[in-house]
């Protein structure tokens, strides 16, 4: 089981993205009001604390969010689930669809850091079932 540490969106894409500790996530399109819903395979982006504090340990100056991510939780390790793991979360239940992403152009973090954790790390989901997630939830990896 793991804690929803923050709830990030964005308004464009390309841009970091700032945790608003609550969001309305639609079945079938994603988070409400963020860039990158609609997308088919990539709706809600996950990274998991740990990953992030390990980055960080590296001298890497990041906040949540700056990865891209939707969704920071810390006690689940998401880049050693399957596509297809489901993480259940209130009433949302999202179905893991990738795990890493290629990165075409290198972004602000590796250009300072010579090192990204998105593309190994990073996972993405589809919304399954909708539903609010704030800050403080607890998700859990289970059957939807």
């Amino acid at each position: 089981m793991g804690t929803v540490l923050a709830v990030c969106t964005s308004r464009e894409k390309g841009t970091v993205k700032r945790n608003v500790g609550r969001a309305e996530f639609v079945a079938g399109y994603g988070i409400n009001g963020d860039a990158h819903a609609g997308l088919p395979l990539r709706q809600v982006s996950l990274l998991s604390r740990e990953k992030i504090a390990a980055f960080r340990e590296r001298g890497a100056d990041v906040a949540d969010g700056d990865f891209g991510e939707n969704l920071v939780v810390e006690g689940i390790d998401f880049a050693r689930l399957p596509v297809g793991a489901v993480l259940c979360c209130g009433e949302v239940v999202l179905e893991v669809t990738q795990i890493g992403k290629e990165c075409h152009s290198h972004c602000r973090i590796f250009q300072r850091m010579g090192d990204c954790i998105m593309p190994r790390e990073g996972v993405f989901a589809k919304v399954v079932r909708g539903g609010s997630i704030c800050v403080g939830d607890e998700m859990y990896v289970g059957e939807g």
